[in-house]
């Protein structure tokens, strides 16, 4: 039995806390930031407030304690928004040892350094002196699916090979399976990008452009995400596995992705802010992402076509339609 701490109780925390708790082969502690959705989930064994409909087992034990929630664990999870990473590891730092395991199931890249979720984290704890092994968790994943126990193939990436292994081995279920792989960057930049895949999508379908231009557009969305991940030292093949094409897939046609959900209202003509607001505190973590991955872009030097007309409709008031005509009417090239 492992001691696992999820740090985050969103969705995806709390689906991962009751996909690990379905065996009780687990302790297994959901933190979260507030106490009010903590105490929520201690006195109703539901998280109504991000995944409602979901009875919550006594074996998993929620908490607004960060010493509580991380002075005995063997393995800790962060699930927390990627604008919320870099600070929530100063709080976390002096309660973690080296003898713990790091597993980043964060998906973005950090406004401002354009930095991924584990580098992020590595650059934080530094500033304490700890050197904790570090994962990556990503793949095609809907929160709620998870949670309801329906078979889903995930991506576990370190450059630990017994990082990869152990986690591999503990998250495992009859309906979880585990993929390891040591493309840390390939399989972050994947699950980060493949959102801002999902709002341009989201956008084709709120145009009501048709399935031809939804398949161009996902499928040249690939080939611009993989073009960044291998600049910055990612694997091509990662990108057509699970954390690439499978999660892109996923994101981009599935009626649960909200990034692809904020795409829709785009295309309909709603304005961003009214769109977020509508999300009731939950995260599109594409509207965030691709400004950074835009600046990553630039500092590789490589070709973001439909990332940048995403940002211009997300940041500069674009219109979404004069956005795809600008796509259609790039000069031809070969594939």
């Amino acid at each position: 039995m492992s001691r696992i701490a999820l740090m985050g109780s969103g969705a995806w925390g709390t689906a991962l806390a009751l996909s690990l708790a379905s065996g009780s082969r687990h302790d297994i502690t959901l933190w979260s930031h507030s106490t009010e959705v903590s105490e929520t989930i201690i006195g109703r064994r539901e998280n109504s407030a991000f995944l409602p409909g979901f009875p919550i087992p006594e074996n998993i034990r929620a908490t607004s304690n960060i010493e509580v929630a991380l002075s005995s664990a063997e393995i800790v999870v962060s699930v927390m928004p990627s604008h919320h990473v870099r600070a929530s590891y100063e709080q976390f730092a002096p309660f973690l040892n080296s003898d713990q395991l790091l597993v980043s199931a964060t998906k973005g890249i950090e406004d401002e350094t354009f930095l991924r979720m584990s580098e992020v984290i590595v650059e934080t704890l530094g500033k304490f002196e700890l050197d904790l092994s570090v994962g990556v968790l990503s793949g095609p994943s809907f929160a709620q699916e998870v949670a309801a126990g329906s078979p889903t193939a995930i991506t576990i990436a370190s450059h630990d090979a017994e990082l990869a292994a152990r986690v591999q081995r503990e998250f495992g279920s009859q309906s979880l399976r585990l993929y390891t792989n040591d493309d840390v960057v390939g399989v972050e930049l994947g699950g980060a990008l493949k959102n801002v895949i999902a709002i341009a999508a989201g956008i084709v379908s709120g145009l009501g452009l048709g399935h031809n231009s939804a398949a161009a557009l996902i499928t040249r969305g690939i080939a611009e995400t993989t073009r960044l991940a291998v600049a910055c030292g990612g694997h091509s093949e990662t990108l057509a596995g699970l954390s690439g094409i499978g999660d892109l897939v996923l994101t981009c046609t599935g009626s649960l992705s909200r990034n692809r959900t904020v795409g829709i209202e785009l295309g309909k003509g709603r304005k961003l802010a009214e769109i977020l607001a509508g999300l009731h505190g939950k995260v599109a973590e594409g509207v965030r992402t691709t400004a950074a991955a835009l600046g990553l872009a630039r500092q590789h030097h490589v070709e973001m076509p439909i990332t940048e007309q995403v940002a211009a409709i997300l940041h500069a008031d674009k219109p979404p339609l004069e956005a795809m005509r600008e796509l259609m009417s790039r000069p031809g090239r070969d594939e």
